[in-house]
């Protein structure tokens, strides 16, 4: 559950800030991804938990509403994953994470339902589960020749032997620093991260766009231009819709358009999952931007 304080701006260390508003609203990367892509009209089931507390059925009941199969979603005996969020009058945020029912996420609960990520078309990951799991995730979908897309958000380490294992790597420009081995330039990020296995790259740069590299190509996808008012959860938006295109059958460009729209809408709405669009509503601004 995302736990928004709006602000004139982000506080400081040390600092204190008068806020003008606060609210709560369902959020998580992994939630907020699947959200993204069932709302794009695209058939989604999360694996995952929430808390027996008073956010569990909220949660679970937002992901109903969106489209999202729960059936494989689980409950744990103490608080759902909570994220704390000032958001500034200029839209930028920060955000502070507490893991509650995610770190209950384990290896042997994934394996309970091996066999919905192993019918999957695609599986998304990120990195607000404990990382033994989500690196186990990804060697099962590896073994189970199902493709699958990482965010590495918040960014952490990751073994070498990860890499091969990963169709999409979708880095933005800060968590692609811990990656890239030092590169600055988008083109020379995308090429350093291409060769340690990954089989694309999608840097997520915000305002410009984003950077869409494989072996074989790579071009920019510019961003629409638009009035932001607030930015949380744009780059799950992004790969949610990313992953709807590629599923669909778009060229990675196309799909990364198809992503930049989605996003867009996203950044003029308050709110995480309140603010992801639909298929009806992107494919509408795709026709007043052609």
């Amino acid at each position: 559950m995302d736990m928004v304080a709006c602000t004139p701006r982000i506080p400081g260390v040390g600092e204190t800030v008068i806020g003008t508003s606060f609210s709560t609203t369902p959020g998580g990367k992994g939630a907020n991804q699947a959200v993204a892509a069932a709302r794009l009209g695209y058939p989604v089931q999360m694996v995952g938990k929430v808390g027996e507390d008073a956010y569990g059925d909220p949660l679970l009941d937002g992901l109903s509403q969106s489209g999202v199969d729960v059936r494989t979603m689980g409950r744990f005996h103490g608080s759902s994953g909570l994220a704390h969020i000032f958001v500034a009058q200029n839209g930028q945020n920060s955000i502070v994470i507490v893991q509650g029912a995610n770190a209950d996420v384990t290896p042997a609960f994934i394996d309970e339902h091996a066999d919905v990520i192993g019918s999957a078309g695609l599986v998304l990951c990120q990195l607000e589960l404990p990382l033994a799991t989500t690196l186990h995730t990804i060697e099962l979908c590896a073994t189970a020749g199902v493709p699958l897309m990482l965010d590495p958000a918040p960014a952490a380490p990751l073994p070498d032997s990860v890499f091969p294992n990963i169709a999409w790597f979708t880095p933005n420009e800060t968590e692609a620093a811990l990656y890239d081995g030092g590169g600055d330039a988008p083109e020379k990020v995308a090429r350093q991260i291409l060769a340690r296995g990954v089989r694309g790259v999608a840097l997520k740069r915000g305002a410009e766009g984003a950077y869409i590299a494989t072996v074989d190509k790579a071009a920019w996808v510019p961003a629409f231009k638009v009035d932001a008012i607030d930015t949380v959860a744009a780059g799950d938006c992004f790969n949610g819709a990313f992953a709807v295109g590629l599923m669909r059958g778009m060229d990675p460009w196309a799909a990364a358009r198809f992503a930049n729209a989605a996003a867009a809408i996203s950044v003029t709405r308050r709110g995480a999952q309140a603010s992801l669009p639909t298929r009806a509503e992107v494919e509408a601004f795709l026709m007043k931007h052609s």
